[in-house]
């Protein structure tokens, strides 16, 4: 069953608006690389769309009703949007799940360091990355400092044109035949990844000239931004690419950029639940932290942030209670808003073709993730599966369905299981991603304008 290319069949003004809606997009990307940067900007959008803090409704006692929108943030890394519908609470909700970290690196605690006259940041990867793949690259430090007095000082270097970047080294060829021999994965060791920041010593005093370089780079954070090194204990910096998401191809009809893992569900969603108009069912959108690392902490999916958010909203709308609290998530049906692997012909093996998803051909729904025999799998029942594809078809929405690869080739996992403990209907459902956990990845416009259609059509069903 072949799924049609969706380029084919868009009208002049559904590329109009695709255009619109992808554009969009990549300037939130590349305005937003970090989780942190995701949430902040996801509630900016949400307070111009009428939303207001759950909050504050809570502190104020104010009660819920039909069409009210709130919003939720856990630790400015998580947000949960929540439009009232004209149906009880209790009844069910449509929720769209996504996550806004993305594979990084992380600059450890106590980072810096000087060796032979060059000062490094050490970092430790965060997510399944190829490590060889972020060397030589142009990357740039984001993040904050939160120092003892409560002050926190924001940190976004290497984005503005004028602004210094800073790399990993590698090995040259005339050098690396020993380097060359070794597996890829043992390519370059973790503890290698060392971001260079400085070279130009400072003068200091006779007694004190071992480390100049790495005092060099003190002066100057100290300078502008007004942290010294003990503040780098509570810091949390993230190294990613420097550079903004791109128009791939001679035809424009691709985007190169970070973080589409899982920002090209992330953004749809979160503009989906902005644009829904007095749905029947409540309409909630999900964006999470800590996917790639398991979903775990206090700010990933396993924590109980959006149970006790409901818990609120419920409460406020009339309709409290832990047994209500219950049948509501029970009852409830959910889009696991996460990327699926592109096929890529330059890695055909892998694939089992006619259960793969293809750039260009819409929103790619799998109804099971996992590895090793569905390990880690949430499992969406047929009958779910059946209304899903009455939603998308009813709408026009292109979609396909695919597996990760093929059956013994690997595997991996989304947030789906972990919402589909509270006995609720999920599938997994995303944009197909080329090079997907590469510092570059590559996704088909078509797909991301697709995936806003679907999870539209998802929230106002």
């Amino acid at each position: 069953m072949k799924r049609p290319n969706a380029w084919n069949e868009y009208a002049p003004e559904q590329l109009a608006e695709l255009e619109g809606l992808t554009s969009d997009y990549m300037a939130f990307i590349s305005a937003n690389k970090t989780e942190r940067e995701c949430c902040a900007a996801g509630v900016e959008l949400a307070r111009k769309a009428g939303y207001v803090d759950l909050a504050d409704c809570v502190r104020e006692g104010r009660a819920l009703t039909t069409g009210d929108k709130v919003y939720a943030v856990n630790r400015n890394k998580t947000l949960l949007l929540v439009q009232l519908g004209s149906e009880p609470l209790e009844e069910d909700l449509n929720i769209l799940g996504a996550h806004i970290d993305s594979p990084r690196l992380d600059v450890k605690q106590v980072p810096l360091d000087e060796q032979d006259g060059i000062a490094y940041l050490d970092t430790h990867y965060y997510g399944g990355i190829k490590k060889y793949q972020w060397l030589t690259l142009p990357l740039a430090l984001h993040g904050v400092v939160c120092k003892k007095d409560g002050t926190t000082v924001e940190v976004r270097i290497g984005e503005d044109e004028r602004d210094p970047v800073f790399c990993i080294t590698d090995l040259l060829p005339h050098l690396g035949s020993e380097q060359m021999g070794k597996k890829v994965s043992e390519f370059v060791p973790g503890e290698a990844l060392d971001l260079l920041v400085g070279n130009r010593p400072l003068k200091l005093e006779e007694d004190d000239k071992e480390t100049p370089v790495r005092a060099q780079v003190l002066q100057i954070l100290a300078d502008q931004l007004g942290i010294d090194e003990e503040d780098l204990l509570s810091a949390e910096l993230e190294v990613v690419p420097a550079g903004p998401a791109r128009d791939l191809g001679l035809d424009r009809s691709m985007i190169l950029g970070y973080g589409h893992d899982d920002r090209s569900c992330a953004y749809p969603s979160l503009r989906a639940q902005l644009a829904c108009e007095a749905p029947r069912r409540t309409a909630v959108t999900l964006l999470v932290d800590k996917e790639e690392i398991g979903s775990v902490g206090a700010t990933g999916m396993t924590s109980a942030f959006f149970e006790d958010s409901m818990a609120e909203v419920l409460e406020l709308a009339g309709e409290g209670g832990e047994l209500a609290l219950r049948r509501c998530l029970r009852r409830s049906r959910m889009l696991s808003s996460d990327v699926s692997a592109a096929f890529d012909p330059a890695f055909a093996s892998v694939y089992e073709k006619k259960n793969a998803c293809f750039l260009g051909h819409g929103l790619a729904f799998m109804k099971f993730t996992g590895s090793r025999g569905k390990a880690g799998s949430n499992d969406a029942d047929a009958e779910y599966v059946a209304l899903i594809r009455s939603i998308m078809d009813g709408a026009g929405v292109h979609f396909q369905t695919c597996e990760l690869g093929r059956v013994d080739a690997g595997g991996g996992g989304t947030i789906a299981y972990i919402l589909a403990r509270y006995g609720m209907d999920v599938i997994d459902c995303g944009v197909p991603v080329l090079s997907m956990h590469a510092p570059w990845e590559t996704v088909s416009k078509a797909d991301v304008y697709e995936a806003y259609c679907g999870y539209r059509a998802f929230l106002g069903a």
